[in-house]
């Protein structure tokens, strides 16, 4: 049995699997604009349905158990080759089974991933024990004028079902746990193991994962590529879905051939 639910549209074609990773609040309807128009475009796809923090806290906690569970998705969905799109904390996921799974990773696209600044403040506490305390009813709008650099742009249900989401203590302890494994994860280093084409697609003005650490790491590195949205924050599949569409799929063109 998967870790994760998974929706999944399959083509035909030969192309490999494009699977997109839900983030750690929000499920995979962050992925809705890219995920039909690649579907419309003929690509195999599969996106997770839950949020990282509403899967079990021993696999949200570890960024290599996070993997597992996204290949075992592929797995059920009958994919030999994939090629990961992640946000935020799933851009770690995808960097680490780039390294780790080489003959099967076809290539990557990554955004706003967590790893090489400080934590943003954003209403969230984490104590000494390692859970995590929302600090006061600021949280919501602290955490959207973290995401967006403009408007809003998550539905009223959207927000409503992360908010329920969070009053549940296990979906607490499973951020706590990966916020954690972000802290320790070694970014530099897992770069280095990425042979893949890789695509880095970040928002000009990401408040939660700044762009200018990820500037100076990844341009010195093979096969990568770095795309910045402009009038952007953290979440460019939604804030500018039409741009971030139209550089993934041209970059699928070239790095899948």
């Amino acid at each position: 049995m998967t870790v994760f639910t998974a929706e999944h549209r399959p083509a035909a074609g030969g192309r490999p699997l494009v699977a997109f990773m839900s983030a750690l609040f929000a499920g995979g309807w962050i992925w809705d604009r890219p995920f039909a128009a690649l579907a419309d475009a003929g690509w195999p796809v599969l996106r997770t349905v839950e949020p990282i923090c509403g899967v079990d806290a021993r696999v949200a906690g570890s960024i290599e158990r996070l993997g597992d569970a996204l290949v075992e998705a592929a797995d059920a969905a009958g994919a030999d080759e994939v090629v990961i799109c992640a946000n935020s904390l799933g851009g770690l996921v995808a960097l680490d089974l780039a390294g780790r799974f080489p003959d099967r990773v076809r290539a990557i696209a990554v955004s706003g991933a967590p790893g090489l600044s400080a934590d943003p403040d954003v209403g969230l506490n984490m104590d000494r024990r390692g859970d995590v305390r929302l600090q006061g009813e600021q949280f919501r709008d602290r955490m959207l004028a973290a995401l967006f650099h403009g408007e809003p742009l998550f539905t009223e249900e959207q927000v409503e079902s992360t908010a329920q989401l969070l009053r549940q203590g296990s979906a607490m302890v499973a951020m706590a746990r990966s916020i954690r494994a972000t802290r320790t994860y070694q970014v530099p280093a897992a770069v280095a193991e990425v042979g893949c084409p890789s695509l880095y697609i970040w928002g000009r003005h990401d408040r939660m994962t700044p762009v200018g650490p990820w500037l100076e790491l990844v341009p010195g590195h093979a096969n990568t590529e770095f795309v910045i949205v402009e009038d952007c924050g953290h979440i460019p599949m939604i804030e500018r879905a039409d741009t971030y569409t139209a550089e993934l799929l041209r970059f699928l063109d070239r790095a899948t051939g």
